[in-house]
């Protein structure tokens, strides 16, 4: 039970981590500590931890035992601990670090060799011999329970097809790659990515500034949540505000792996955009488009499609095709390594939605046009 500060609000919450996640539950005033557990509480939202950073953050709050998680995305999140358990995490920390170098090496064999590296029950012992057999917080005896614990833990673990069949792995949604998604949702264009454009086109082409407004981030760090996690409705009340649907949208594209143009495209994208004639300008960037994998080609034409009929009512939500270009320039294409022509770039990619944009019947005019 830890205070989570939303918008300079300190609440109270439970957290607990779930794999790459630590996830977080409202408080149920009803009970203790003693006897609360996950399942008696609905998620409120999840940080992913993955590349986060962790420090105090006593210089924010006149609070004590405060400190800050920032997400790879730039989002922060500060949170205050209980004096009492926060001692209690220091010496668990202590405990567990032998565990979680033993845990590291395994995992890097399992990558290194395939998970019958791990499974087949082979010898274990070139990944413990590696680990220290004695450290100023942990006796030998302790030291020899842990590794025998997690050697008899890692035999016999299940594969992760029958995790996966039981529901106790749930493949995600967020930071898979597109591929990969779509040929395991058996589509070319990624559900949640549908939903999101259909929700925006019943009842968001009118609304000002969209996509352009930024939406409540610690409500779409839980719709983010509730995407990984089951199923999804966006007809709910809790996702009333289109500006969360079109931030998590945004989101997504932007955790992608590997950007919608694919990093092998942007630079001769950005030359195809230098072009000072015209008609060949369009023709290459339809060659480029073209020549993209099936599923990122389906989901460009998309979301091209898409931000034409929010352009349309410009006259409404001020999105013309400069401002819809300035939105998703960026998040659509991205070079694999920021130089310092970042701003430049930037132009660039803007121009290259705008001519996507105003040029859709040409660039996308071909056999396979339909819906996807």
């Amino acid at each position: 039970l830890i205070s989570l500060c939303v918008l300079k609000n300190w609440n109270l919450s439970w957290v607990v981590l779930v794999g790459n996640s630590l996830v977080f539950f409202k408080d149920p005033k009803s009970q203790n500590p003693d006897s609360w557990k996950p399942g008696n509480s609905r998620p409120e939202s999840s940080v992913d931890l993955r590349g986060a950073q962790l420090q105090w953050a006593n210089d924010l709050s006149s609070r004590k035992n405060v400190f800050k998680v920032r997400t790879r995305q730039k989002s922060d999140f500060i949170l205050q601990e209980n004096p009492d358990l926060w001692r209690c995490w220091i010496r668990a920390e202590t405990r567990t670090r032998i565990a979680v170098e033993i845990r590291l090496r395994v995992s890097c064999v399992s990558y290194l060799h395939g998970p019958s590296a791990v499974l087949s029950g082979g010898s274990f012992s070139h990944l413990f011999s590696a680990v220290p057999r004695s450290t100023s917080n942990l006796e030998s005896s302790e030291h020899k329970r842990v590794k025998s614990r997690l050697k008899k833990l890692i035999l016999r673990r299940p594969p992760l097809q029958t995790l996966q069949e039981k529901g106790l792995i749930k493949d995600q949604v967020f930071g898979c790659g597109l591929e990969l998604l779509c040929e395991r949702e058996k589509s070319s264009v990624p559900q949640f990515v549908r939903k999101c454009t259909d929700a925006v086109e019943r009842r968001g082409l009118e609304t000002d500034g969209i996509y352009r407004v930024s939406g409540n981030l610690a409500v779409i760090q839980k719709l983010r949540f509730a995407v990984n996690h089951e199923r999804l409705d966006l007809d709910d009340p809790q996702w009333e505000d289109i500006h969360v649907i079109t931030g998590a949208l945004k989101l997504f594209f932007r955790e992608l792996p590997e950007p919608l143009v694919p990093y092998g495209f942007f630079h001769d994208v950005v030359e195809t955009v230098k072009l000072s004639d015209y008609l060949d300008k369009v023709d290459r960037l339809k060659l480029l488009v073209l020549s993209m994998p099936p599923h990122n080609q389906h989901t460009l034409q998309h979301m091209i499609q898409h931000l034409r009929r929010v352009m349309e009512r410009s006259d409404s939500n001020r999105m013309t095709t400069q401002n819809i270009g300035i939105v998703f320039g960026p998040t659509l294409m991205r070079p694999e390594n920021e130089s310092g022509n970042m701003a430049i770039n930037m132009v660039y990619q803007n121009q290259a939605v705008e001519l996507l944009l105003s040029e859709y019947q040409r660039i996308f005019r071909t056999e396979q046009t339909g819906s996807y």
